[in-house]
């Protein structure tokens, strides 16, 4: 059994799927896993698929980069492509998709409602320097997972019915010359 950072209301209605010590920057895993939270599965594939051929473009809330005019489709200024971080969330998108398949959810009605990404150990290599020396050569893993519930249709709201008054509110609402 994979642990996951928070348990679905709904466990019947909610696939997930995770991977751990992902080879991908911490920081644009972070903003490309954020971007897609909210969406329906098929639209955030096809918006991955978007950014790698640079049609689209990630916005960066926290760790910002640099601005680019496409970032107005977004909706912030600093935005990046960050491929191998799109690869990476792709590939767990899809796997969400047949999990979301193998429960018997409707792919069309599900949507990403929770997207957990930490930080994982880093990866220690070295690289060797001139005159003896060496200086550590650090990749910043992570975690990612995901979630996607299963929506169902909306509900119409009732019609709001006039409050009950009481003998008292009656009274009062006479003797100011206020509604009956």
């Amino acid at each position: 059994m994979v642990k996951y950072s928070r348990q679905p209301a709904e466990k019947a209605k909610t696939a997930m799927s995770k991977v751990k010590d992902q080879r991908a920057h911490f920081k644009n895993t972070f903003n490309t896993a954020n971007a897609v939270k909210g969406m329906r599965i098929k639209r955030a594939l096809a918006y991955l698929e978007q950014v790698l051929e640079h049609k689209a473009i990630i916005g960066f809330t926290k760790h910002l980069a640099q601005r680019h005019a496409q970032c107005k489709q977004v909706g912030t200024n600093p935005g990046r492509w960050p491929e191998k971080s799109v690869k990476a969330v792709r590939l767990l998108l899809n796997n969400l998709k047949a999990n979301c398949e193998s429960k018997g959810l409707d792919i069309d009605k599900c949507v990403i409602s929770h997207v957990a990404v930490q930080r994982a150990q880093q990866g220690r290599r070295r690289t060797y320097r001139a005159h003896g020396r060496v200086t550590p050569y650090l990749s910043s893993n992570c975690h990612i997972e995901f979630h996607a519930t299963e929506k169902a249709p909306q509900v119409a709201k009732a019609e709001k019915a006039a409050p009950k008054l009481t003998k008292k509110l009656a009274a009062r609402r006479l003797a100011i010359g206020g509604k009956q």
